[in-house]
């Protein structure tokens, strides 16, 4: 059935209805079609438009399509237009005429709006849950090994000696700031778009604010024509969904690398690698390599809808249709990614000691000793040409930094100490850098107990419609 067509003499063209139909991929959708519509009927009963007696009908038959959907062959030989047309169908199927009177004063553009957006909201509050838990899983590995020193890199060059847990704490950062982010977009998709009708409002006088009550909706949208126009809270999402895929990529890339023969910082649980059809020794990061794919695929979600709403008029245009395809394949991959990284994150075993001597073994402790002639009345210039000159002699002579004895020290330059050799140990050095967001352990001890109050926190104030 068609919810047009009487302006028309001959229906589409075959070749038309296959290439505009949309109901092998919008059926996603059928359950968000279905709480709106039982809505709307309410909001229809409420202006005598509908009889107690027929918004029950309505109601109930609604509740028996969300029942058979579920079914996996439910939608197996249906050749309508879309999702909405298809729910209206099987609505007459059950209510006979009744379902004539759904559309009173809706216009599919509307309907549209809504329906995404209580997808959306579905979604965003899961991928909200799922990013809290990876967090959990994190602050987990980071009391794993609370004392553990690794070296921190610029350029993929050994930088300065960190903690295990405030390497972790970086990436609860960013998983942090993207809680905010789909915070703010579902702030957006929490709004009610039914009562703007195709484009210039409503006809029918609903109480806008009570639809919005009734499906916990806090706000109303403000312009009719926006809401036909508008995807905007769309591409929000997809634009939260394309963060957190890179950050998980980031994340990804560092496992692949601490995990390789070449670093052996760690090793990650068997169910969670694979290994080589022809090579019995290997042991592949399989899972890392797959959230670092598809982080471009996401990506490319978003740059999909980004370029189809790029340039479109005023208001609803039917280019519009390509935004659910974007949607529905970012919450799939990014909600299966963050879970993955979560069982990944839950299966490392971390190897103290390789990551360690690399600390120790390379020169990560000379912006310590930099800083610590500065502190003694040397002027950091200076100072930081000093400590290069003793690299440079250390590395040209095979010396590592343990190979430095205090008398040593003070003798290849005046303004060493002896006592300064102390800095030639990472863990020492670390002790000078307490202040806040530092890697000192006082201050990395007191920023886990933070972050561990702050996910409390969140998990409390983060409760599904």
């Amino acid at each position: 059935m068609k919810l047009w067509g009487g302006r028309f003499e001959t229906g589409p063209s075959v070749v038309f209805e296959q290439f505009s139909g949309s109901l092998h991929f919008d059926k996603t959708l059928v359950f968000a079609d279905v709480e709106g519509s039982q809505a709307f009927a309410r909001a229809l009963a409420r202006q005598g438009i509908l009889t107690d007696e027929e918004c029950g009908k309505l109601v109930k038959a609604f509740a028996e399509i969300a029942s058979e959907a579920q079914n996996p062959t439910y939608f197996e030989g249906a050749g309508d237009e879309d999702i909405h047309t298809f729910v209206i169908r099987k609505l007459q199927e059950k209510v006979g005429g009744l379902a004539a009177k759904i559309h009173t004063g809706r216009s599919r553009n509307e309907q549209v709006s809504l329906d995404v957006r209580l997808y959306l909201r579905t979604c965003a509050e899961t991928v909200l849950e799922q990013l809290m838990e990876l967090m959990g899983s994190l602050l987990d590995l980071a009391h794993k090994y609370p004392d553990a020193v690794v070296p921190g890199y610029t350029h993929l060059r050994r930088a300065q000696a960190v903690l295990w847990p405030h390497y972790l704490l970086a990436y609860f950062e960013m998983f942090a700031r993207d809680c905010e982010r789909v915070q703010q977009t579902l702030a957006r998709i929490n709004v009610l778009p039914l009562g703007s009708g195709a484009l210039a409002g409503s006809g029918f006088p609903f109480d806008r604010s009570e639809i919005a009550a009734d499906l916990h909706f806090p706000a109303i949208t403000r312009n009719s024509m926006d809401v036909s126009g508008d995807r905007d809270f769309a591409l929000d999402f997809l634009y939260s969904c394309s963060m957190i895929l890179l950050h998980l990529s980031r994340l990804a890339e560092d496992w692949i690398l601490y995990s390789s023969e070449e670093f052996q910082w760690m090793t990650l649980g068997d169910g969670v690698t694979s290994g080589s059809s022809l090579m019995p020794q290997k042991k592949n990061p399989d899972s890392l390599e797959l959230i670092r794919g598809k982080s471009g695929r996401v990506f490319g979600d978003l740059t999909s809808l980004f370029v189809t709403m790029k340039g479109l008029p005023m208001t609803y245009n039917r280019d519009m249709q390509e935004d659910k395809e974007p949607l529905f394949d970012a919450f799939r991959q990014t909600s299966g990614s963050l879970a993955m990284a979560k069982v990944v994150a839950d299966s490392v075993v971390l190897y103290t000691s390789k990551p360690a001597i690399a600390a120790e073994e390379s020169w990560v402790v000379a912006t310590d000793l930099a800083e610590e002639l500065a502190r003694s009345g040397v002027p950091f210039h200076r100072a930081h040409q000093i400590v290069g000159q003793l690299v440079l002699y250390s590395v040209n002579n095979g010396k590592k930094p343990s190979d430095w004895k205090g008398e040593a020290l003070a003798a290849f330059a005046p303004e060493f100490k002896p006592e300064m050799a102390r800095l030639l140990t990472p863990s020492e050095g670390m002790k000078s850098r307490e202040l806040p967001g530092g890697t000192g352990p006082q201050a990395v001890a007191k920023a886990l107990q933070e972050a561990g109050q702050r996910l409390r926190a969140m998990s409390e104030h983060v409760r599904p419609v």
